[in-house]
């Protein structure tokens, strides 16, 4: 652990002794979805916000993330934001238990790209209307990729 903050990778809290316990290999569940008969690890919705307002303020796009990720049904672990300066763009992340959301913004091109990638039983889709909400979009751009594909 010593190593990764070394390397400036930063984490507030530490999986605890009851989560560590509760993964046993005897115990462990299979987070994999199954869909009209597919079986994957996950939904991965690739986003692009265009003609978008609030997209230099790291505080609220922290604020508008973890209520997309709440909306989901997925567990945040820790985030982190960086903003780039006065009027500068916001690159940030939520870890969740369930995978992550991620956003970069250009607020000089009113533009954000967001990575919402869930596993289990969330759904992605339940974000969009709260990044519609949060950051009043002329228009999105909406791609979705099944990631862990089972042959």
């Amino acid at each position: 652990m010593d190593a990764l903050l070394q390397l400036g990778m930063v984490s507030e809290q530490l999986p605890s002794e009851a989560q560590n316990s509760a993964t046993s290999v005897s115990e462990a569940k299979d987070y994999f979805v199954s869909r009209d008969g597919v079986k994957f690890a996950g939904t991965h919705l690739i986003i692009d916000l265009w003609d978008a307002t609030n997209l230099a303020d790291p505080e609220h796009i922290d604020e508008v993330l973890r209520e997309a990720a709440v909306a989901t049904g997925a567990t945040i672990l820790h985030g982190h934001f960086h903003h780039f300066g006065p009027n500068s763009g916001v690159s940030g992340v939520l870890v969740l238990a369930e995978s992550h959301v991620s956003i970069h913004t250009w607020p000089e091109r009113d533009y954000a790209a967001l990575d919402i990638f869930v596993c289990g039983a969330c759904n992605p889709y339940l974000a969009i209307p709260v990044l519609k909400k949060g950051f009043q979009p002329g228009r999105v751009q909406l791609a979705e990729h099944k990631r862990g594909l089972v042959g």
